[in-house]
């Protein structure tokens, strides 16, 4: 079979199996659609003060950074933003990625050469992938249970190991045990890699993130990866650590080392979004009442979902068909969502997935309920 052949037939094969990822570009008002899809969770990407930000870089410093961060891509900016993110969330230093995925393959790759990486079954794509990267051995364990990461790192040979976790989870949404996580690491000599891109802007005290919120800022064994493109509505990533471990990404992160600096815009929008969360901002909490609400939405109409520990909101449905027949029902009624099929989730256990966001009003809410009500009524669950 000729290469292009094999390529469509296995798109076909895809097709067949309700598994196929279609882009579908959006007008700036999301087509008139209730927005539950995107990771905006406090509804800061069209802040003003946000966009006056970053016109103001724009205007200064150009519309891209010019170079990899160890070359020209490193501007004044970029130092502020890196300052302010470590005041922000109680870390040592900072350092600013074009994009959380980078920040992630960077500090898992890098910490976790040649040694070991114990990954919970439940982390996200970028983090599977820095493991891959990282020529370590990895053993992965089941969602969320510390007694197997426990067992991992004391039966292990390598003299070095990382554990790597999401702090809440991409798409159930749930918050990992990071205390017992970070006691057991402690106990066996080993770094945990936290990626908070879900819950910073969201978790804690004025969103300051779940380590923070679990009082271990101070811990230096603990490295944060977050993301600037969910809750502070600019784009780009970050690693959060001690100092030591910074100064080993900028020698040795190739993620770091060979990418384009993050744009000054960006760099710039998300200092605003910190410094908005660092005077005292109630969106963090808005959002998670918001994602409550949602859930309880959901289980009063029948509909399988979890306790959301911030902004993300499971509605579990079973076959990729039902997610994608619930999908297009909602966007009928006003509404859109995630739609999450293997292998981003196991099989059987594709869903909605519906993201609170801060500004959600009660006339969404009821726009919202009335879609899930749809989707509860027509039996596509079965």
């Amino acid at each position: 079979m000729k290469p292009l052949d094999q390529l469509r037939a296995d798109t076909a094969a895809r097709e067949r199996a309700g598994l196929r990822r279609i882009l579908r570009p959006r007008d700036p008002d999301h087509d008139g659609l209730i927005d539950l899809a995107s990771n905006d969770y406090l509804g800061l990407s069209r802040d003003p003060r946000l966009i006056e930000a970053a016109v103001a870089a724009t205007r200064e410093w150009g519309t891209g950074s010019t170079g990899s961060r160890l070359v020209t891509g490193s501007t004044l900016l970029h130092a502020e933003l890196e300052a302010r993110l470590a005041a922000f969330t109680g870390a040592e230093r900072a350092l600013v990625f074009s994009s959380g995925y980078l920040a992630n393959l960077a500090a898992v790759a890098t910490l976790g050469r040649g040694g070991l990486v114990v990954s919970d079954a439940g982390n996200h794509a970028s983090i599977v992938d820095a493991c891959r990267l990282a020529r370590a051995r990895v053993v992965v364990t089941p969602h969320g249970d510390v007694a197997a990461v426990e067992r991992a790192l004391g039966e292990r040979a390598e003299e070095r190991a990382v554990v790597v976790t999401d702090a809440v989870f991409s798409v159930d949404g749930d918050l990992a045990p990071l205390p017992g996580l970070a006691a057991a690491a402690v106990r066996h000599g080993a770094l945990l890699v936290v990626d908070e891109a879900h819950a910073l802007g969201v978790v804690g005290r004025h969103g300051r993130g779940a380590v923070h919120e679990a009082g271990l800022a101070g811990n230096s064994s603990i490295v944060r990866t977050v993301t600037l493109s969910k809750s502070l509505g600019a784009q780009g990533g970050a690693v959060l650590a001690a100092a030591d471990v910074i100064d080993t990404l900028i020698d040795t992160g190739r993620s770091f080392i060979f990418d384009t600096g993050l744009a000054p815009a960006c760099a710039a929008a998300a200092l605003a979004a910190v410094d908005l969360l660092d005077q005292g901002s109630d969106l963090p909490e808005q959002a998670r009442s918001r994602a409550r609400e949602l859930a309880a939405l959901a289980r009063d109409l029948g509909l399988e979902s979890a306790d959301p520990a911030a902004a993300v909101v499971p509605v579990v449905l079973g076959a990729p068909q039902a997610a994608l027949a619930a999908a297009a029902l909602c966007a009928e009624y006003g509404v859109r969502v995630g739609c999450f099929r293997p292998p981003s989730v196991p099989q059987g256990r594709s869903c909605l997935r519906l993201t609170a966001r801060a500004n959600l009003g009660c006339d969404d809410l009821a726009v919202i309920g009335r879609a899930l009500a749809a989707v509860a009524g027509t039996k596509v669950t079965a």
